[in-house]
């Protein structure tokens, strides 16, 4: 109640750490008008909408409004066509009944008034914008010679405003721009040099007017561009009667300079030469500004912006190439339209007080300065006003002196206007903040505000900084003036601020990635907050794709339109905070532009390009590729990189090869889509620069020697008719190089050389135009052979079981014959002298306080076995080893049980199988002993089967294996392949095979073989063999191989022996054989005819012909050896011969006498004789 009392109550809560900042002087006072909006000093409209010119402000009484056109005061009654908003000066001009717009151009200005005084507005000039049709033409084909300059005019009709020019074709594409080819401020087309690729009939100047949307097209230019070089003799004299084709066509030229055009903020310059020229700028005596300094069109305009006097001086264009350079001085004078140095504020005095106004504006001309009150000129003289130039002077003002003060500062090239108002109060204080001649801040009841802590402001605004709690209370203005003195009182509460303590940070982002702006803020715990969140000081779009969430706003699938300023505001009742971030959407930079090839020498040639849109992630660097169509076609390669700064590549190039170039751009999203490529560039044949490389000798056999080389690719070839001249001489022996010359290939073998010895080898490239460099030689070696020598005085001693050292004398270097390698050391196991470690090794529980140990014999015995080593120690709950207990086993034992063991024990076993050279590698093992059951721990042990093989018989299937378990129920096992039947299992007996039968046919098993204890379960088992049974079998049995066979063979081999022996036997005895007839049958002239009465063989006769010792034919040599071999061949074949008992022949040499027997066993047969017949 108190407070109420004390005057109108008001809450003021501060934060701490805010600044309680001055306040303005309300606006519910009396005040003169002041202009707020209007419509542009040069406003173009579109004649097919209504046409709103806008005047709007403010004052107190609101004003009134009032316009004049062409200088004369507008009467808005007499045309219905006129219309002003309510409480507004804007002017709608109805034009919708089909009324032209151009009656109602002119120059209009608006006035706001009321009883303090009048603003007036700038003048509005009012026109239509235009845009004419182009006048109609004919244009006359254009004929130019390669390499002359040209300028295509356009000349677009005068539009208002004035149009935007671009250059198409017949299908309405953009005309590629270049340093070559570029379009003039004025929109002219220039050509430094035209080529034959420029001829078309298609160049078209569009000019499109933006105010009505429309697009204006001249008639179509044509060109034809004539290379007077391919021209014959006869079409050159048919044009020479003009200057364009004359007898020296035009050829490479200095650069010179093509009307160049200027402007305040644009400088341009375009000049014609061949080859193109480079076009750069510098400014005589200074520096051209580089922040507001931009070049354009390929360096030939550049681009001033923010113009001052500063900027002012002569400009030069340089234009050069490799055959010169020119340049073109441009001088630059700105003139300025008036700006503003100071523009006039507005002045609020009490009666009696004096003041000030100025109006400063500066330009050049340096403008003049007028000044007008309430829309007049000043022309009553009043005391307490005078004029100074730019200034405005106020002394001892009045109650009802108010008014509106204009300035305007004008020169030729334009003219400022600005309002300001003097406005005098004379008024009781009163609970409000008004002019004073005195202020008094007290805190609570008579206490006076001091210290730094406050600051005293002129209006009578108290400024606490760093506001804390203990600055809550009651404070009360008091202000006093000559009519009276008033009091306010301000009741204060500082609270917690609120603050932003994890702001939005700047991100880049890719398109179609998503992105998380966080926002994470702490306020009073008193004051509910909320979160808003803006884009580019606006809503956020309506799309789901923007979520916000307690703490953070995200946006999904981002797309180029997203990126903007997004800003976080934190509210509560009383106060907020905010922050903002950028969002930059990135992605790869569009492609290059517009490529252009200059510069065109045999070895190099000049690149130029147009980068494209960067898409705000700068351009890190340029990628070059070429395409060679002669070799390569459609493949790409890298040629060079260069800056990201630069658009130009000077680039080197390989004779021989058909190129075109195509650039990409990278940023740090990654490559841009390739550029269109440049036309193609095609290099002449040369010379190859260089030689193979990588170039080898050495050898595959121990006469030859391969040369090999890393070839040429195409592009380093230079020409057609690429060779390799191949060089070889031996090292230190040969003067004169050896040489073949091949192609298409990359090695050459050279034959019958000496084995491994060093030879000198060479390869050059050459072509049709000549060959390579001369190259370097390189040692290589001819081929290697197997050392003709062994190491000798090779002595072995054994330091241990499993140690040896070898010792031998090396070879003679020369017997290696290639490069010695090392010595390799075979080993046999042989020298292995102790046993390997036993094949298994089990502890299973025998009884309560009893283990019992198997194990099986090595596999590798090494000799006879002694016995084995067991150990055993116990094992406690920290792994620590009790005392070693070791026992000696014989070697036929397998088993062995330890009795009277605690119960609940660890132990660890180690057995070893020894001989006689010692024992072999542990198997270890462990053990709990429990009341019921042993826990085991196994190391893993070597398989008890091995060997396991299966083949297909008639019976069945065979099944061996080899076994070295303890158990003796063996089974063998099978099942069908992928089935889910159980497995079938066929006893073993004793054996180490097994033959399966009943398998069905056209049927894949799986087999194995188990080994099982006594109840009958599985100990050991082998890996499983997959046995297929074929659908018909068929055992193909070898004959050689069956024992009937070999019996058979070895019975009549025997029989024929017998036969031969019982003949030796017979003609040792004396008998003859009545060969005479055969012989005469056969009529053989080799031997000698007989007496009638001799019925003995004469050559056989052994008292007529002695055999001299060794010899094997008869003395006589009547009867050959050839001869003497048919004796019992030819009668072999004949009749059926059979034996006698005694084994003698019968049938053929049955048909004797007696007589011929008797006389026959009256001369025995000579043995040697005998032994010629058989042979």
């Amino acid at each position: 109640m108190d407070r109420l009392r004390d005057g109108p109550l008001a809450l003021l809560l501060l934060f701490l750490g805010h600044v309680i900042t001055a306040l303005e002087v309300p606006l519910d006072l009396p005040q003169p008008p002041t202009i707020t909006h209007q419509s542009p000093k040069d406003f173009i409209i579109d004649p097919r909408e209504d046409i709103v010119i806008h005047c709007e402000a403010k004052g107190k009484p609101h004003p009134s409004f009032s316009w004049t056109r062409n200088g004369t005061h507008l009467d808005i009654d007499k045309d219905p066509k006129v219309l002003m908003k309510p409480r507004s000066g804007t002017l709608v001009l109805d034009i919708s009944g089909g009324e032209r717009a151009e009656e109602y151009e002119g120059v209009y200005q608006c006035s706001a008034h009321n009883e303090l005084g009048t603003a007036v507005s700038n003048s509005i000039i009012l026109r239509q914008s235009r845009s004419p049709l182009w006048s109609k033409e004919r244009i006359s084909p254009i004929i130019a010679q390669k390499g002359q300059s040209l300028i295509l005019h356009c000349r677009p009709p005068a539009g208002l405003p004035p149009p935007i020019i671009f250059w198409m074709d017949n299908n309405f594409q953009r005309l590629p721009q270049s340093r070559r080819v570029s379009q003039a401020l004025n929109g002219d087309l220039y050509f430094s040099n035209i080529q034959p690729e420029d001829s078309r009939s298609d160049y078209i100047c569009y000019a499109r007017f933006p105010h009505t949307q429309t697009i204006q097209q001249k008639q179509p230019i044509s060109v034809r561009v004539l290379d007077m070089d391919s021209l014959n003799d006869t079409l050159a004299d048919y044009f020479n009667h003009t200057d364009l084709f004359s007898d020296n066509p035009v050829d490479e030229r200095e650069p010179v300079f093509m009307v160049p055009s200027e402007s305040v903020k644009l400088l341009k310059c375009n000049a014609s030469s061949f080859p193109t020229p480079a076009i750069s700028w510098v400014k005589h005596n200074s520096e051209i500004p580089s922040g507001r300094a931009s070049f354009l069109n390929f360096s030939k305009t550049l681009r001033i912006t923010d113009v001052s006097e500063a900027d002012a001086g002569e400009y030069r264009c340089i234009a050069n190439n490799h055959h010169g350079s020119v340049h073109h001085t441009i001088r630059v004078t700105v003139n300025a339209a008036p700006y503003w140095i100071s523009a006039p504020r507005n002045l609020v005095l009490a009666p009696g007080e004096m003041g000030i106004i100025t109006c400063r504006a500066a330009g050049h001309p340096k403008p003049s300065i007028r000044w007008l009150m309430n829309g007049l000129p000043i022309e009553s003289q009043d005391p307490s006003r005078s004029v100074e130039g730019d200034t405005l002077i106020f002394s001892e003002v009045q109650t009802g002196s108010s008014a509106v003060y204009q300035c305007n500062a004008s020169n030729e090239y334009g003219y400022l206007l600005s309002n300001a108002f003097v406005n005098v109060l004379g008024e009781r204080i009163r609970n409000k903040h008004v002019l004073h001649d005195g202020i008094v801040f007290t805190r609570f009841k008579d206490s006076m505000l001091e210290g730094n802590a406050y600051v005293f402001h002129e209006n009578g605004t108290l400024e606490i900084h760093m506001s804390h709690p203990s600055n809550s209370g009651k404070y009360t203005c008091v202000a006093r003036n000559s009519l009276g003195l008033s009091e306010n009182h301000v009741y204060l509460e500082v609270k917690e601020p609120t603050r932003i303590l994890r702001p939005p940070e700047y991100r880049e982002v890719q398109r179609s990635r998503d992105v998380v702006f966080e926002c994470k803020a702490k306020h009073d715990p008193s004051l509910v907050p909320s979160m808003t969140w803006l884009k580019d000081d606006g809503e956020l779009p309506d799309d789901e794709r923007f979520r916000v969430d307690s703490d953070s706003l995200t946006i999904t699938d981002v797309t180029e339109s997203d990126a903007g300023t997004y800003t976080c505001i934190i509210n509560t009742t009383l106060d907020q905070d905010s922050a903002s971030a950028q969002l930059t959407v990135v992605e790869q930079p569009g492609a290059p532009t517009d490529l252009e090839l200059t510069d065109l020498v045999a070895r190099s040639v000049q690149l130029t390009w147009t980068p494209g849109e960067e898409h705000n992630s700068r351009i890190k660097k340029f990628l070059i590729q070429y395409e060679d169509a002669l070799h390569q076609s459609g493949v790409w390669h890298n040629l060079t990189e260069v800056p990201g700064t630069k658009t130009t590549a000077h680039l080197k190039l390989s004779p021989y090869v058909h190129y075109s170039f195509r650039v990409l751009a990278l940023n740090n999203v990654g490559f841009s889509r390739p550029s269109m490529p440049s036309r193609q560039y095609r290099t002449s044949p040369a010379a190859p620069d260089e030689n193979p490389t990588e170039v080898k000798g050495h050898g595959t056999e121990h006469n030859n020697l391969v040369i090999t080389w890393k070839p040429l690719t195409p592009q380093q070839a230079n020409g057609p008719g690429l060779q390799y001249k191949v060089m070889w001489r031996q090292q230190g022996i040969e003067t004169y190089w050896t040489s073949v010359s091949v192609a298409n290939v990359s090695k050459f073998v050279v034959s019958g050389t000496p084995t491994f010895v060093p030879y000198e080898v060479m390869v050059q490239a050459l072509n049709d135009y000549g060959p390579g460099p001369k190259p370097g030689a390189v040692i290589g070696y001819s081929g290697e052979d197997f050392p003709s020598a062994a190491p000798g005085d090779v002595r072995v001693l054994v330091l241990n079981s499993t140690l040896a050292e070898v010792r031998w004398s090396p070879v003679p270097l020369e017997s290696v014959r290639g490069r010695l390698q090392g010595y390799k050391v075979p080993l046999s196991s042989h020298h292995v002298t102790v046993p390997s470690a036993p094949s298994f090794f089990k502890v299973s529980t025998f009884d309560l306080d009893s283990l019992m140990l198997e194990w099986g014999p090595p596999y590798e015995r090494n000799g006879r076995l002694t016995g084995y080593t067991f150990k055993y120690q116990t094992v406690n709950s920290k792994n620590d080893l009790g005392l070693l207990e070791e026992l000696d086993l014989p070697s036929n034992q397998s088993s062995f049980t330890l009795h009277n063991l605690p119960h609940s024990t660890r132990y660890k076993f180690y057995i070893s199988a020894r001989t006689q050279r010692g024992a072999g590698p542990m198997l270890t093992e462990e053990a709990v002993t429990v009341l019921d059951r042993v826990i085991t721990h196994l190391p893993p042990v070597a398989p008890a089967f091995g060997n396991v093989s299966s083949s297909m018989s008639k019976d069945g299937a065979l099944i061996s294996w080899e076994y070295w378990g303890t158990k003796k129920l063996l089974y063998v096992e099978y099942i069908i392949d992928k089935s889910d039947e159980d497995w079938q299992k066929e006893k073993v007996n004793g054996s180490q095979f097994h033959v399966l039968k009943g398998l069905k046919k056209g049927l894949a098993y799986k087999v194995r073989v188990v080994a099982r204890g006594h109840d009958d379960r599985a100990v050991h088992h082998s890996e499983e063999l997959l046995v297929k049974v074929s659908a018909m079998v068929s055992p193909q049995v070898d004959i050689a191989t069956q024992g009937w066979f070999i019996g058979l063979m070895s019975a009549i081999a025997l029989l024929i022996l017998i036969l031969l022996i019982i003949c030796f036997i017979k003609r040792n005895k004396g008998g003859k054989y009545p060969v005479k007839e055969k012989e005469d049958a056969h009529g053989d002239p080799e031997i000698q005819p007989m007496k009638e009465d001799d019925i003995t063989f004469g050559e056989y006769s052994d008292e007529d012909h002695k055999p001299l010792k060794g010899s094997r034919t008869p003395s006589s040599g009547t009867v050959k050896r050839d001869g003497s071999d048919d004796s019992l061949v030819d009668y072999g074949d004949s009749g059926d011969t059979e034996f006698n008992e005694d084994g003698s022949f019968i049938g053929q040499y049955s048909g004797r006498s007696d007589r011929d027997a008797r006389h026959d066993s009256s001369k025995p047969l000579s043995p040697v004789n005998a032994m010629n017949s058989f042979v």
